[in-house]
């Protein structure tokens, strides 16, 4: 039976991968077809995505170090959601999306760990 802190973590993976397609779609969809400009790119929306990437790595990384005594999630998450918060200050564009990629996939990380060391 899964925990709600476990279901966290999924959702954690879920937002994620959302976040990294949205990176990729933004970029190909703007650049190529010219098309959402300005609905893909809207700042609230990174920062939307931001707080909710810090609220559940927060508690669902820090509720797996309190449980298993592992802080490695931890720790690659916190590294994850420095990225994240890194890209907020450049502009739009391809530093942007890599430093929003490179956060995402750390954070996607430090989820799935945190969910083999509930295990």
């Amino acid at each position: 039976m899964l925990t709600i802190r476990d279901r966290f973590d999924r959702v954690g993976v879920l937002l994620s991968g959302l976040c990294a397609l949205h990176c990729v779609l933004s970029i190909v969809l703007v650049s190529v077809l010219g098309l959402g400009g300005e609905v893909l790119l809207t700042p609230a929306i990174h920062e939307t995505g931001l707080a909710l990437a810090i609220l559940v790595g927060v508690v669902t990384l820090g509720l797996g170090v309190l449980r298993h005594r592992q802080p490695g999630p931890l720790l690659i998450g916190a590294g994850g959601i420095a990225l994240m918060a890194l890209a907020l200050m450049v502009p739009h564009g391809p530093k942007e999306a890599l430093l929003t990629i490179a956060g995402v996939a750390l954070v996607a990380t430090a989820h799935i760990r945190n969910l083999r060391h509930a295990a």
